[in-house]
C-alpha cells in the first residue's frame, strides 16, 4: 500500500525518485500529512464544495478528500483509515488507473464516473459484513431512483443494473487486527457519464451507463451528494441493528432472488440452483438441483435465466 501511496506522490511532484528509495524512512505522520495536503487540492470536474452544499448528512462527508487520480480509492481510503481519520471520511477521484471490482476483475474508471471510498468504523461482527454490500446496493439504487431511474434492480452481492445492465460495483473490505474489525472500507464505482466507447473490450456488452441509458448527461457533485445522503440513511439503520429493514429495501430491488444460477465458489466449485431468498446475514440461500438448500456467503452468482 505505502508504494502505491508513494506512486501517488511522484506523480504529483511532491516526491522525487531518488526520495522514493529513502521513503522507508520518512516519518508515518509527515507522509500522511502529504497525502492529506494532496486530496485538499482544488480539482477540475469534482468539487468539495458543490458536494458539501446543502449535503444533509451528521457524518459521512464530513471530511472529504478528493484527488485528479489514484490507483485506487480502495486503496487510499485503507491508509486512510489507518492513520484514524474520523468516521465516515470520504475518499474520492476523479479517475482510477488500477481499479478492481470483487475477485479482482478490473474495474474501468475513466473520467466522466463516480469513484469514491467511505471509511467506517462501526463495531460490528464479521458475519454482518455482507450486509453492508448489500446496504450500499440499496443506497445506490435510492440515489438513481432520486434521479428519477426506473428499472433500478441489485444482483447479489455487488452489482446494481438498469435494464439488466451494470452500470455500478460495489467492494467492501475490511481492516482487521486480532480478530476484530477496525475499519471497514467502503468503495463504490458508477458509471455516469461514459460513453460506450470508454469502457475496453473486455467490458463491452457487459456494462453501462447513466448516459447511454437515459440519453443525458448528469452533475457527478450532486449524484455523490444523494449517495452520501441516501448511504448514511441505510448505515443507520445497519447501526441500529434494523437488519431485517434493510433486506426487505434488498429484496425488493433484487435481481437474483427467483432466478436460475450458476453459482462459482471458490477453489473452482460450481453448481446450479433456484435462488429462493437471502437469509438474515445477507447470504443467499440456493436450492439445487437434488432439492437441498445452499448458504452462498461468498462467491460469484451467474444468472442463467
Amino acid at each position: 500500500m505505502r508504494d502505491e501511496i508513494s506512486k501517488l506522490l511522484e506523480k504529483e511532484g511532491i516526491l522525487s525518485k531518488e526520495s522514493l528509495k529513502e521513503l522507508s524512512q520518512l516519518d508515518i505522520h509527515k507522509f500522511f500529512d502529504n497525502v492529506k495536503e494532496l486530496g485538499e487540492e482544488k480539482t477540475e470536474h469534482i468539487q468539495k464544495e458543490k458536494i458539501t452544499k446543502d449535503l444533509n448528512t451528521s457524518f459521512i462527508g464530513k471530511e472529504i478528500y478528493i484527488f485528479k487520480e489514484v490507483m485506487s480509492t480502495n486503496t487510499v481510503a485503507k491508509f486512510f483509515a489507518e492513520n484514524k481519520v474520523s468516521d465516515g471520511t470520504v475518499i474520492i477521484s476523479e479517475k482510477q488507473t488500477n481499479a478492481k471490482g470483487r475477485s479482482g476483475k478490473p474495474w474501468d474508471s475513466p473520467l466522466g464516473g463516480v469513484w469514491l471510498s467511505i471509511i467506517l468504523n462501526p463495531r460490528i461482527d464479521y458475519s454482518k459484513l455482507p450486509m453492508i454490500t448489500l446496504a450500499t446496493g440499496v443506497a445506490v439504487a435510492k440515489t438513481l431512483e432520486r434521479l428519477g431511474i426506473e428499472d433500478v434492480e441489485i444482483k447479489w452481492p455487488n452489482d446494481v443494473l438498469i435494464n439488466g445492465e451494470k452500470v455500478s460495483g460495489i467492494l467492501t473490505e475490511a481492516i482487521a487486527k486480532f480478530n476484530t474489525i477496525e475499519s471497514i472500507i467502503v468503495g463504490v464505482g458508477l458509471d455516469v457519464n461514459l460513453d460506450l466507447s470508454d469502457f475496453s473490450d473486455d467490458l463491452q456488452g457487459k456494462i453501462t451507463s447513466l448516459k447511454v441509458i437515459t440519453g443525458k448527461e448528469f452533475n457527478e457533485n450532486d449524484i455523490i451528494r444523494t449517495f452520501l445522503e441516501e448511504f448514511e440513511k441505510i448505515c443507520k439503520l445497519f447501526i441500529d441493528g434494523e437488519y431485517e429493514n434493510v433486506l426487505n429495501q434488498w429484496r425488493k430491488r433484487s435481481y437474483t432472488i427467483g432466478k436460475i444460477v450458476e453459482v462459482r465458489k471458490p477453489y473452482n466449485k460450481t453448481y446450479d440452483g433456484y435462488v429462493t431468498g437471502i437469509n438474515k446475514e445477507g447470504a443467499l440461500i440456493v436450492e439445487k438441483i437434488d432439492g437441498t438448500l445452499e448458504k452462498v456467503v461468498s462467491g460469484e452468482c451467474i444468472i442463467k435465466n
